[in-house]
Order: structure tokens, then C-alpha cells, then sequence
């Protein structure tokens, strides 16, 4: 009977690992506040990094292996212990592996200025999607979520949205929130113009291209190089065709500054004149600031 127990309980540990998510490492830099305890910060950081790493958030199935990696680097520019308020940036990245490779490619990467929460040490992280009144967990949920929908969207065309569905209503129910970054017109960088921009009809051709890129391009390189090249100029096509439906968004800007460096070590030295100087177009017609980069392209 004992034996029995015991596999029981062996099998609720293992299925409650699958439902994992996230492999996310967690960093606070707090060396601008000055002549406070270091503890608060340490336990902060072990707490967010249990919120994120601990949680199943959704219902999908995930080994140890498949856990979305992320990190979240917190720089704390100023603490108020009598209102236990932190206010600071965040700059993060998901990444994948690509697939037979001993290479790790970036999925998204970004840096908010917009952090401000309160945060009483030893108080548990809880967070409810209905009755959103914590600023810090919202916006680690919102994270966690977005991480996965953009992961998942790597893997399959458009396979994140339902993922993505509760980065929108996680944006949604922060609106009564006081708080920067969740306001639909605060600015075109927040939260709120981020998955906003992401999920908006006229920019299905980037999520299309998130798919192509990595799934087909980069995931095929390993067993085809030509093969997988071919399908990440494609990809390019797809990033050139959201960037003219939406000039104003970012997201084909930020694609291209933490894709710059992977981008020219796919063309430099490789590929066809024509191919190589479509590329460079695009890039050039997107993110002109990184030119002298783009110009490697063409070599």
C-alpha cells in the first residue's frame, strides 16, 4: 500500500513538472539605491523567480527540456522602504534552440522603462486575472504569457494565440491600474502597444514570419543550408510586407536590432548577389540606423 502511495505521488510530481513553462532567470541590479538592506532585494529576486518558474500557466504539456528559456534583468533605480515602493526598467529575452544545434537564437528581446510596483518583503506573489489590484504580479504574468505565445509561435504558424488571447486580457484588466505602462495610448513602446501591435490583423505577416524564420529557416539550416536561407528570405519578404501595412509600429524595428548580428552571419559570404542585396533593402528600409551592419550583407 505504501509502494502504491508512493508511485501516486511520484506521478502528480512528474505530471506537475510537465506543466512548467518557463525556465527563467531572474537578475535584480540594485547597486543605484544606496543604504538599504540588501535582503529585501535578494528575496525579491528568489520570489519572482518562483512566480515564473514555479506556476503551471497554461494547460499545454512541457518537459524539462522544452521549458521556454527567458531572463528578466531587473535594474532597480530607486526604493522607498516607508511605502515599500521599487520603481526601475526591465530588460529581457526569450530564446529557443535551434533545432541540431548547439546554438541558441533569440526569439524576442526588449527593454521596459516602465517598472513600478510595491513589494512588502516575505508577502506571498499572487496573482488574479479578474481582480488585477497587484501591479508587479500583473505585469509578470503578463510577461510569462507573452513569453510563451511567442515562443510557441516559432514552433507553429500563429500556434501562440490563444497564449497571446491573455496577454490582451492581462492588458485589458490593468487599465484601472495606476501604474505606467499599461495605458492603449500612453505610448507606442509600453505593454499595452506591444501585444496590441502584435496581434493586430494588419500584422499577421510578422507573426507569419516568426513561424518561417525560425521553423523553417533557421530549424532547416542544420540538414540544408540553402534550404533554410531560402526560407528566411522569405521571411524578410514577410517582415517587408507588416512593415508597409504598418509603418509605425515598432516590432519590425526591435526584430532587426536582436536579429542584426544573426542576420549578416546567414548572408555574409553566402547566398546570391540578388538574394543578398533583396535582403539588404529590407533591412536598410527598416532600420536604417544599423546600415553599416547591413552593408556586411552584401560581402
Amino acid at each position: 500500500m505504501k509502494y502504491l502511495v508512493f508511485i501516486l505521488v511520484a506521478m502528480l510530481q512528474c505530471l506537475s513538472m510537465k506543466a512548467q513553462e518557463l525556465n527563467c532567470t531572474v537578475r535584480i541590479n540594485h547597486s543605484q539605491v544606496q543604504g538599504t538592506n540588501n535582503g529585501i532585494f535578494e528575496t525579491l529576486e528568489k520570489e519572482i523567480a518562483a512566480f515564473m518558474n514555479n506556476r503551471a500557466w497554461t494547460d499545454l504539456q512541457y518537459g524539462k527540456e522544452e521549458r521556454v528559456n527567458c531572463t528578466m534583468n531587473f535594474t532597480i533605480k530607486q526604493y522607498k522602504p516607508d511605502n515599500n515602493h521599487f520603481t526601475g526598467e526591465l530588460q529581457f529575452q526569450v530564446t529557443r534552440p535551434v533545432y541540431n544545434a548547439s546554438y541558441n537564437t533569440t526569439v524576442f528581446s526588449r527593454r521596459d522603462t516602465e517598472i513600478s510596483f510595491d513589494y512588502v518583503e516575505h508577502e506571498p506573489l499572487e496573482f488574479n486575472e479578474t481582480n488585477m489590484d497587484n501591479n508587479l504580479t500583473a505585469l509578470l504574468a503578463y510577461y510569462a504569457y507573452l513569453f510563451i505565445g511567442l515562443d510557441l509561435d516559432t514552433f507553429s504558424p500563429k500556434g501562440g494565440t490563444d497564449i497571446l488571447h491573455m496577454v490582451e486580457s492581462i492588458v485589458n484588466n490593468a487599465q484601472a491600474l495606476s501604474e505606467p505602462g499599461w495605458k492603449a495610448f500612453g505610448n507606442n513602446k509600453n505593454r499595452h502597444a506591444i501585444i496590441n501591435d502584435y496581434m493586430e490583423t494588419s500584422m499577421e505577416p510578422f507573426r507569419e514570419m516568426m513561424y518561417k524564420y525560425h521553423r523553417q529557416g533557421l530549424d532547416e539550416m542544420a540538414s540544408n543550408v540553402d534550404r533554410g536561407r531560402t526560407a528566411i528570405t522569405e521571411s524578410i519578404e514577410l517582415l517587408k510586407e507588416a512593415y508597409d501595412s504598418k509603418p509605425l509600429s515598432l516590432l519590425p524595428q526591435i526584430f532587426t536590432d536582436y536579429k542584426r548580428d544573426e542576420l549578416v552571419n546567414i548572408y555574409r559570404g553566402h547566398g546570391n548577389a540578388k538574394e543578398k542585396e533583396a535582403v539588404y533593402e529590407t533591412l536598410l528600409k527598416i532600420n536604417a540606423s544599423q546600415n553599416m551592419e547591413w552593408k556586411k550583407i552584401q560581402k
